[in-house]
């Protein structure tokens, strides 16, 4: 760490108190450099972090996390956070293999008091919070940050929902802006509204006003008064919604002026009933690069400080992601009935040269997973083709929508399944390890995974004219494979075997194809010569081969990169009990533990999962006594 003038003395947040408003503006620059240098060596969400400096610095000032509950949502934002809380030096392993995460954690800090990698949920969390403190009468407010993007889940709404039926005091919500989505920019008359209706004076006679008018007029008259009230405000303010919910809007507030942050949210504490702080940032604040492009921004790989380009190797081959969008884009320029949607994920996803190309056709219904899988089911069900999709991780938030609306009602929808299996830094929240578990149990849905980028390109071909449920998973990270091209219809439910032998039999899902060709060639040092099965189909099995392969092999193998309960080798597992076959079985896969954050080769050998170790486990699985190395 640098030797900083301001941020090399702060131990914590309690600090902040003692600093002058010169030192206070040099620590938010500092901070933010901070940030920056770490981020361009280590990757991650830079410009949400950098917008929300001057509001941590705010909140760490006006509220005690101690005895108050702040629960940023995700923790895109809480870098600032997590440097100010007592990780300063150790920010340094930010995303790093037994280092801090890059979300927030319980079991991290005291002060993060809520844990999330998938957004929209700080407010239900806060809310729980808030009435969990009035039942056991503690002290402490409660404050949800939460970013706009995250507003358009439903979760969030639900939450403020029923925040605003049961009304409740100490509970802030503070609406992070920075995309300008919800509101105009700031400006005078805003600021100016703001100071009005946050003032003692005013908040002070506005409650005496509805008290007399109740007395006077009853009920009725209270609900005439309130509606007039939310018309008046509602020509001064974008938060008519939030009154409407119940909550009182204050906003919009410059998110970059600290005084400013520090006075509304002091004057907020004096306020009945739950309040929604609308804050308006600028995402990437302070660096250039991330200021001019926010969306490559929000989450990042390694960077060239100076310049903000990423640090990629040269002729590198593309990513699973980018095959998966170009081939979508060739087969929709000969069918007009394919469409694609996206919860959020239209560059993460390899979308976007499709939705340039056929705008119409393109719908990114924001972080909402559920809408968008019954949507899917909808446009199905009117005969289009739809592709949804998803992160295998956020896919678990649209389970029921996949179950209820559309494998239930065998509407056709491919579901593409993109960062399954370990996704390295982001860890435990968005490694896409379940969905082989979740999905296994869903009656005639189709679940597959290419060992090559040709293979992509033909299952995808195969889904999209099969008239199934259908759902494709491939990994995070460069694709496997020479240069693929042109499409052909794979036949539902086989396998492929690639390198015959006898006596072991691995069968291998996805990318651990590649993996299990790797553990032949060490095997042959043993005098083993395995046979290698591309099990490209997880349902439906290819039954015939995996019956001439169980007659014809003692020892079988499964290799996956999903979770080891519920998973692929679960299921030849159950097919070798129920069909009362004797051979010896061997599953590779992800343990039943969450796994951390790191790089996806220490993670992998953390697990046991690198060729040399599987090939160890197997020598000792099959008990042999004398390793005699051949050749």
């Amino acid at each position: 760490m640098k030797n900083y003038r301001v941020l090399s003395r702060i131990r914590d947040y309690r600090d902040l108190k003692n600093l002058s408003e010169e030192e206070i503006n040099i620590l938010i620059d500092e901070i933010r450099d901070y940030i920056i240098d770490v981020t361009s060596k280590n990757g991650g969400h830079i410009g949400p972090s950098l917008g929300v400096v001057e509001l941590t610095i705010a909140v760490l000032k006006v509220f005690d996390p101690e005895v108050d509950r702040i629960v940023w949502d995700i923790g895109h934002q809480a870098y600032s956070w997590k440097i100010l809380t007592g990780r300063k030096e150790q920010f340094r392993t930010l995303r790093q293999y037994r280092g801090i995460s890059g979300f927030l954690k319980r079991k991290e800090s005291k002060y993060d008091h809520f844990g999330a990698g998938h957004s929209s949920t700080s407010i239900s969390a806060s809310l729980g919070m808030r009435k969990a403190k009035d039942l056991l009468k503690k002290d402490g407010w409660t404050i949800a940050v939460i970013g706009d993007g995250a507003m358009t889940a439903g979760q969030a709404f639900e939450g403020l929902n029923h925040a605003g039926w049961l009304d409740p005091d100490k509970f802030i919500v503070i609406l992070n802006d920075n995309q300008m989505s919800i509101s105009p920019n700031v400006g005078a008359l805003y600021t100016y509204f703001n100071r009005i209706i946050t003032n003692e004076v005013f908040q002070k006679s506005r409650q005496k006003l509805k008290e007399i008018i109740k007395k006077v007029f009853g009920e009725s008259g209270a609900k005439i008064a309130r509606k007039f009230e939310e018309y008046v405000k509602g020509l001064f303010a974008p938060g008519i919604i939030f009154e409407e919910l119940g909550f009182t809007y204050v906003g919009t507030i410059d998110g970059h002026n600290l005084l400013e942050l520090e006075k509304t949210l002091e004057n907020v504490k004096k306020m009945r009933g739950p309040v929604i702080v609308h804050v308006l940032t600028q995402k990437g604040k302070g660096y250039s690069p991330a200021e001019l492009n926010p969306t490559p921004f929000h989450g990042i790989s390694p960077f060239d400080k100076i310049t903000g380009t990423p640090l990629k190797k040269v002729g590198a081959p593309p990513s699973w992601s980018k095959v998966f969008g170009e081939a979508l884009v060739e087969l929709a320029e000969k069918d007009e009935k394919i469409v694609a949607i996206t919860p959020a994920m239209k560059e993460g996803s390899g979308l976007t040269k499709f939705a340039d190309r056929f705008p119409e056709r393109f719908y990114d219904v924001g972080i909402a997973e559920q809408h968008a899988a019954t949507f899917a089911a909808g446009l199905s069900a009117e005969g289009m083709k739809p592709v949804l999709s998803y992160y295998s991780t956020f896919l678990q938030r649209g389970y029921d929508q996949v179950i209820h609306d559309i494998a239930l009602q065998h509407l056709p929808v491919v579901i593409a399944i993109d960062r399954a299996g370990l996704v390295g830094e982001d860890g435990p929240t968005h490694h896409g390890i379940y969905d082989i578990a979740f999905l296994r149990a869903i009656p005639d849905i189709v679940i597959s995974a290419p060992k090559d980028q040709q293979e992509l390109r033909d299952l995808l071909y195969t889904a999209i004219n099969s008239g199934k449920v259908f759902a494709i998973r491939y990994p995070r990270g460069a694709v496997i494979g020479s240069k693929a091209e042109g499409f052909r219809e794979i036949e539902i439910g086989s396998w492929e075997v690639i390198d015959e032998g006898k006596d072991i039999s691995i069968l291998a899902v996805g990318k651990y194809v590649s993996r299990a060709l790797d553990v032949k060639k060490l095997l042959k040092k043993y005098g083993f010569n395995p046979t290698v099965v591309n099990a490209r189909f997880i349902r439906p099995m290819d039954k015939k081969l995996l019956k001439d392969i169980l007659k014809t092999h003692k020892y079988i193998v499964t290799m996956e990169d999903g979770t080891l309960n519920g998973g692929f080798g679960s299921a030849v597992a159950e097919y070798i009990l129920d069909n009362r076959y004797m051979n010896e079985l061997l599953r590779f896969g992800i343990p039943d533990k969450f796994v951390q954050h790191g790089k996806i080769e220490q993670l992998e050998e953390e697990l046991g999962l690198l060729p040399e170790q599987i090939v160890e486990r197997i020598k000792d699985f099959i008990k042999l006594k004398d390793y005699k190395i051949v050749g």
